[in-house]
């Protein structure tokens, strides 16, 4: 019969005995070793590692609030940096040598044409309500003459009349009030 050791070893790649493949098990190794020899000889390439520093914050954009100016004059800052009060009424800019500014602030409302044309029409009552305060201010110094019917007795049939004179007091109220 067949010798089965013989058989095994012809198909045993890691047979020492089977000189075909000893030769693959050398060549295998050969070849790691070669890429290994590669990498050995090729620089390290690592990747490039960028790191940044922010000593100091960039954002000149930032909003601070501030509760007073001594708030202000105790922050530290980098460029010309603006302090709000909370309520946004007052602005304070505080510049590199420690100078600061303060500014009031006001909210500028958008209006329409019928807006406008109201505003206008207060205005114009407004200077109407002055004119009528200069007219009662320079008739209060002018005297006003009176005119009456003095009457004595019904069974005259004649009346007389007297002009009597006084002035006016300063405390004058305006027929247009006296509805209210």
């Amino acid at each position: 019969m067949y010798n089965a050791q013989n058989y095994m070893q012809t198909y045993n790649p890691y047979n020492p005995y089977n000189p075909q493949a000893t030769v693959d098990n050398i060549d295998e190794q050969i070849n790691r070793l070669q890429k290994l020899k590669t990498q050995v000889q090729q620089p390290n390439q690592q990747p490039a590692i960028n790191q940044t520093f922010q000593l100091a914050p960039t954002n000149n954009n930032i909003i601070r609030f501030a509760n007073s100016i001594d708030d202000v004059q105790r922050e530290m800052i980098n460029g010309d940096t603006p302090f709000f009060s909370k309520d946004m009424s007052i602005v304070w800019i505080k510049n590199i040598k420690g100078d600061i500014k303060t500014y009031e602030l006001t909210e500028i409302i958008a209006k329409d044409e019928k807006d406008i044309q109201i505003a206008l029409l207060q205005g114009e009552i407004d200077e109407l309500r002055k004119e009528i305060r200069k007219n009662e201010w320079s008739n209060a110094n002018v005297v006003e003459s009176e005119t009456t019917t003095n009457t004595t007795r019904d069974d005259e049939p004649i009346r007389t009349t007297t002009e009597t004179s006084k002035p006016t007091s300063i405390q004058r109220v305006s027929t247009s009030k006296k509805g209210k």
